[in-house]
């Protein structure tokens, strides 16, 4: 008897057949290992298939007549990878920055610079107005 109904349950049969049983990994390839890492600066990135679109923007507007290289666009990464992003941007420029908003500012055009390290870093680069 089971519960309030006072009604009998079956007991449970097991699965007579496994369709998968006779299907052997022999002919399959074997499993990806974890992916590949690339180190910049100490920093360490994984690589995956693509993280998605950031856009790489030259701006002089309303900043003294300097330039700056801003990246905008990184969706589903949190504050602290964006500024390990920023931080092994500015080592290798060899200049200074900051993050705003949400975004990377780097002094100086260096847009080269940037696309590489956010391609290694599994971004899609693309380069935005002027």
């Amino acid at each position: 008897m089971n519960g309030k109904s006072g009604k009998s349950v079956p007991a449970p049969t097991p699965l007579g057949n496994n369709p998968f049983a006779s299907l052997s990994s022999e002919g399959l390839p074997p499993a990806p290992a974890e992916p590949p890492k690339s180190v910049e600066d100490g920093v360490v990135f994984t690589k995956r298939k693509s993280r998605g679109r950031v856009d790489i923007v030259r701006e002089k507007a309303h900043r003294g007549g300097k330039i700056v290289t801003v990246i905008r666009g990184f969706v589903g990464i949190g504050h602290p990878e964006i500024e390990s992003l920023a931080k092994a941007i500015q080592k290798s420029c060899g200049t200074g920055g900051t993050v705003k908003d949400g975004q990377i500012e780097i002094q100086g055009d260096r847009r080269e610079e940037a696309a590489r390290i956010l391609t290694e870093a599994g971004f899609r680069p693309v380069f935005a107005g002027g």
